[in-house]
């Protein structure tokens, strides 16, 4: 049933529309009955250039880099969107914002979530036997049917939206600099802090500690993904693990300094904090289902420019004719740093060993597999009914068919979403100067402006070679 799913995620084109078949499907009896574990790591505004492997200048990323070396790396991936939510939502849906109804950030005041009428890929997986877990930040709607409890995760353990959208004792590192929780009643309400409300961490429907304590977190997240990994191979069923990280957003921890040598910046050091934690979840699906789990790591968007120094690097989409353009190459925008992320794929056996491919990718595909006559129908999103848009087809799901044999055919044609842009605004007028953070603004620049793009959905399908 997933073969075909993998086959999709591992499937690029060229600007010429040609397809690249990146792995040997082949495999023999033996393992064909054997359902493949899905591992899927999601950086929070981490640079194209904050990987090592793709950029010389990084040194902080021993363990993705390692991670490249022997599986395969994607220097042409773009992220569906360029800010948390809509990017999510396309992972998990298969289709973008304008499609999927989450074309901007849920807050967290939001009362609503991803439609309920989306099929998430965990449902998908679910129906097929899979156990499901979601580690991390969520992001698509905390209230009621929201909740990722019900929409396809059988564990949840996180965060509900960004770690800066709530007061935390030990605030961390941010620009500008937000205070702690208020002791009593009064209600600090900075514009560019969510200090009025405790930040909760959930377990499955239950917060376990509110405020949450920033300096221990990547510490639970380690623990519970390895636990999740350990209980689901013991058990013999086939798993689904997505792991949003908080990395590399801010608020950065303040406890990482003390234990880096040589003064090292605070966005390098959590940079380490967030290998480290990628390489204990690697360290973990090797000791225990190496050979049948594909692991998958990328960014929901580019770096978070106006945080200055707490911001990564697009490494060369600088985009210095872009800045004089009054746009920006970085997160909330749709140029290029926005949304080329890295990305990595791992499967000792099936993904080839230290390959970079420059395939074109986005990650916004989620097929629909089984029996033709158990497969759901195409659903169009309760957005797409309230704001139709310039495509007179909704995209219809690729869909593999199961062989009497029990065998897995690939589709003979892949349909997938990808969006050109047409126009960006800020602030709802033609950009005029956007330059980098000056040293002298970095205290009173913050995010209150709203990056609104314009976008039109083109329908793409991409024939399999023969």
């Amino acid at each position: 049933m997933a073969w075909p799913f993998l086959k999709v995620l591992l499937v690029g084109v060229s600007f010429l529309g040609c397809l690249y078949p990146l792995v040997d499907f082949s495999f023999s009896g033996e393992t064909r009955e054997q359902k493949p574990n899905f591992v899927i790591i999601l950086a929070d505004d981490m640079g194209w250039g904050d990987l090592g492997a793709n950029w010389a200048e990084t040194k902080d990323t021993a363990n993705l880099d390692k991670m490249a070396a022997e599986g395969m790396r994607f220097v042409d991936f773009h992220a569906a969107a360029s800010t948390c939510s809509p990017s999510r939502a396309a992972l998990l849906t298969g289709r973008l914002g304008l499609r999927n109804g989450v074309p901007h950030n849920f807050a967290v005041t939001s009362v609503g979530g991803l439609p309920l009428n989306e099929t998430t890929l965990a449902e998908v997986l679910q129906r097929a036997g899979y156990v499901t877990g979601l580690i991390g930040k969520w992001h698509l709607g905390h209230h009621g049917s929201y909740h990722p409890n019900f929409r396809g995760f059988d564990y949840y353990f996180g965060i509900p939206y960004s770690h800066d959208m709530g007061c935390t004792d030990t605030p961390g590192y941010n620009h500008p600099p937000c205070p702690a929780c208020p002791r009593g009643p009064s209600r600090n309400l900075e514009k560019d802090c969510y200090s009025d409300v405790a930040l909760p961490l959930y377990e499955n429907l239950n917060i376990v500690e509110q405020p949450v304590n920033l300096s221990g977190l990547t510490q639970k997240y380690a623990e519970k993904a390895t636990q999740f990994i350990q209980r689901a191979s013991a058990g013999g069923r086939p798993f689904l693990l997505y792991v949003g990280l908080a990395h590399m957003h801010v608020p950065l921890s303040r406890n990482l300094l003390s234990a880096e040598p040589g003064g090292r910046r605070p966005y390098s050091a959590a940079l380490r904090e967030m290998d480290s934690l990628v390489g204990q979840i690697k360290d973990k699906v090797d000791l225990t289902a190496k050979n049948n789990t594909f692991l998958w790591f990328t960014g929901d968007n580019g770096p978070w420019a106006q945080k200055c120094e707490l911001a990564g690097s697009m490494g060369p989409f600088t985009g210095s004719w872009q800045t004089r353009q009054g746009g920006s190459p970085a997160k909330q925008t749709t140029w290029e740093g926005g949304h080329r992320v890295p990305a990595l794929a791992y499967w000792p056996g099936r993904v080839p060993v230290n390959v970079t491919s420059t395939a074109l990718l986005r990650c916004c595909f989620t097929p629909t597999v089984g029996r033709p006559e158990r497969t759901e129908p195409f659903r169009p999103s309760a957005w797409s009914s309230t704001r139709p848009s310039s495509s007179p087809v909704g995209p219809e799901p690729a869909m593999a068919a199961s062989a009497p044999s029990g065998t897995t055919t690939l589709p003979s044609s892949l349909t997938w979403m990808m969006t050109s842009q047409k126009q960006c605004l800020w602030n709802g007028v033609a950009p005029s100067t956007r330059g980098s953070c000056p040293r002298s603004e970095r205290l009173s620049r913050g995010s209150s402006k709203t990056l609104l793009a314009t976008t039109s959905p083109e329908r793409i399908t991409v024939r399999t070679l023969p």
